[in-house]
């Protein structure tokens, strides 16, 4: 069992004779790094009494050791309004408006997603660092999934590298798209004489896009994809290589006839919970611009 604050780990067959530090490390990806501050003082217990990381454990033991670290955001808090689609001690989940940036940068100082997180946190009395597992566009809405400590970033980043997180998108695309499903396998790089667009290209980073057509409508088309490689504009750069823009993206040549930014939104996330490997599943609600285009009754079209 693990809390946001404490792991705890009965010992199985397997572990007799190991160095408490090896089956951290190995069988749990205990960073280099938590390993490192977990040495200094009394953060370990084997059994309730303390213990050092190079001893060696035995069948039945209860490990439990003190994740928890103090920390000072540096971010500036702002009470601003925030949608929460999940919470537990190891993660919180955010519903992100179209149009807001999700880390500040030098043009964004204020009004980002992480001020309003940073906010909420601090009103909670729960001073924090600012951890998204993954972002997305400043004008793409919809889920964004962000870590309460050092340990759960680490432990999702090992989960990313082994393709246990999954990301769906809706999008809608200019046109009627022709194929019922699919996949996008072009690669992509940062577009020569350009810091923002990308284009696809040979010599580019490789990336995968899968694909679902779930309603044509007279100028567009509702769309879904999953996102097995995470490159910076990767579906909308797809997309517009496809010959079929998403609409409101006039940086890769959408229509912003009928919507002002892309219309591109997170709505699914799902991974192994590093508490238990019990699965996750978060889904985020389109927001007001995307719905709207859709139609009275876009239920039965809508994977929510």
């Amino acid at each position: 069992m693990t809390t946001g604050k404490l792991f705890t780990y009965v010992l199985k067959p397997e572990d007799h004779g190991k160095k408490y530090e090896d089956i951290l490390r190995r069988r749990f990806c205990f960073s280099a790094k938590l390993i490192q501050r977990l040495k200094i003082g009394e953060k370990v217990w084997v059994d309730g009494k303390f213990t050092f990381l190079n001893v060696r454990g035995q069948a039945g033991q209860t490990l439990v050791a003190n994740i928890e670290e103090e920390e000072i955001p540096t971010i500036r808090a702002e009470h601003l309004p925030l949608e929460i689609l999940f919470e537990d001690s190891f993660f919180l989940a955010v519903n992100k408006p179209p149009g807001q940036v999700v880390h500040p940068t030098r043009g964004y100082q204020t009004g980002t997603l992480a001020n309003a997180v940073t906010g909420y946190w601090l009103e909670k009395g729960e001073p924090r660092i600012f951890r998204p597992v993954f972002r997305i566009d400043k004008n793409t809405s919809g889920l964004v999934l962000i870590a309460k400590s050092r340990y759960t970033h680490h432990q999702m980043n090992v989960l990313t590298a082994r393709n246990k997180i999954v990301k769906k998108y809706l999008g809608l695309v200019q046109g009627q798209f022709p194929r019922d499903e699919g996949q996008f396998d072009q690669s992509i790089r940062l577009k020569n004489g350009s810091f923002i667009q990308r284009e696809v290209h040979e010599e580019g980073q490789s990336a995968l896009t899968l694909y679902r057509t779930l309603k044509r409508y007279e100028h567009f088309t509702l769309m879904e994809f999953s996102l097995i490689t995470g490159r910076t504009h990767q579906i909308r750069v797809h997309c517009q290589h496809s010959g079929y823009p998403l609409l409101g993206d006039d940086l890769y040549g959408g229509d912003t006839t009928l919507i002002t930014r892309q219309a591109l939104h997170c709505y699914y996330c799902s991974f192994p919970h590093p508490l238990n490997g019990e699965p996750v599943v978060i889904k985020a609600p389109l927001p007001k611009d995307m719905l709207t285009l859709l139609g009275p009754n876009p239920d039965q079209e809508l994977p929510l």
